[in-house]
């Protein structure tokens, strides 16, 4: 196993070269950053018979991974829509000029990190295991918080201020998927905000929503979220079998509060019994292809733009997500 913890742009030439050496390759997020190296993953690892894992460690936190267990129960009905971001104030990777993230951001206006926010979303929905992508819309705010944190850090007239950032402050993107779901996903690192990767789900018979605070609202009473003793009943009820069997480990050993250590478990796990992984090439590529297509559509005035079917038109063979055991 190859574990690829560079920078954005390396990470699909590291990972096509690794399984074309016989290795199973597990990718930071986002997996790749354009179209062509989403296929480039696919078809190496269909070629290649090796596993191609994104690292995407927040669907393993421990409210994703127990609201994914009642979706999967019914509790929710079905689910029609969902939201998720990343939402994190980060201008400080400004102050050293040499960030690669912020060196991307020069030149790319769109979503650059989409998939803390989808992965678990997708997740829920069933995304090519009974549903499938169709198309994205995206728009952009205007750069108003690096120039003025630059500003306000270095002084106005300093080179640091007078560097052109392409990226918006927001961006948001919509999504439609081929049953008629909507996802919307969010990215923004420079606003003076909370921490939020919003993680809210809407279904038929309920909604849940993970920030500000974790809430759930069921049927028959969804004016209102449900009291904090009910809610912690239905969380110990529907608790999922991986937090069941090393949750605890998880809090101890840490990790982004134990969902790192919960994902590499998982990934020795399955290799090791070689079983499918939780997460496929598929996955990472669906993904991981909101890089590009969002800056094609924020550069088309938010025109829509269709997402490839990496299936190949087997989206619908797979019944729901299913984890091995």
């Amino acid at each position: 196993l190859v574990y690829i913890c560079t920078d954005w742009l390396s990470h699909t030439p590291i990972a096509v070269y690794a399984m074309e050496h016989g290795k199973h390759v597990a990718i930071e997020v986002p997996a790749a950053t354009t179209v062509d190296e989403c296929w480039q993953l696919v078809n190496t690892a269909e070629i290649t018979r090796r596993h191609c894992m994104m690292l995407e460690n927040c669907c393993y936190d421990f409210f994703e991974l127990n609201t994914l267990h009642m979706v999967q129960k019914g509790l929710f009905g079905e689910i029609v829509h969902a939201e998720g971001a990343y939402i994190h104030e980060l201008r400080s990777q400004l102050d050293s000029g040499t960030s690669w993230r912020t060196k991307f951001y020069e030149s790319f206006n769109g979503n650059p990190y989409p998939t803390h926010g989808f992965g678990p979303v997708c997740q829920v929905m069933n995304i090519h295991r009974g549903d499938k992508l169709n198309y994205l819309v995206s728009v952009s705010s205007n750069q108003f918080g690096m120039t003025a944190y630059l500003k306000e850090k270095f002084g106005e007239s300093s080179p640091e201020a007078s560097k052109h950032y392409e990226i918006g402050d927001m961006n948001t993107t919509i999504i439609r998927t081929e049953k008629g779901k909507t996802i919307m996903i969010q990215h923004d690192v420079t606003s003076p905000r909370p921490y939020s990767r919003l993680y809210t789900i809407s279904g038929t018979k309920g909604f849940a929503q993970k920030y500000p605070k974790e809430s759930i609202a069921l049927a028959p009473n969804t004016h209102e979220f449900m009291p904090q003793e009910r809610f912690d009943q239905l969380m110990k009820t529907y608790e999922h079998p991986f937090i069941k069997e090393i949750g605890e480990v998880a809090k101890r050993v840490g990790g982004h509060g134990g969902m790192d250590f919960i994902m590499d478990y998982r990934l020795i796990h399955c290799l090791r019994k070689g079983l499918p992984l939780d997460q496929d090439v598929y996955d990472a590529a669906e993904w991981s292809c909101l890089v590009e297509l969002t800056k094609i559509s924020v550069l088309h005035g938010g025109t829509p733009v269709k997402i490839p079917d990496f299936t190949r038109g087997d989206w619908n063979k797979l019944n729901g997500l299913k984890f091995a055991e």
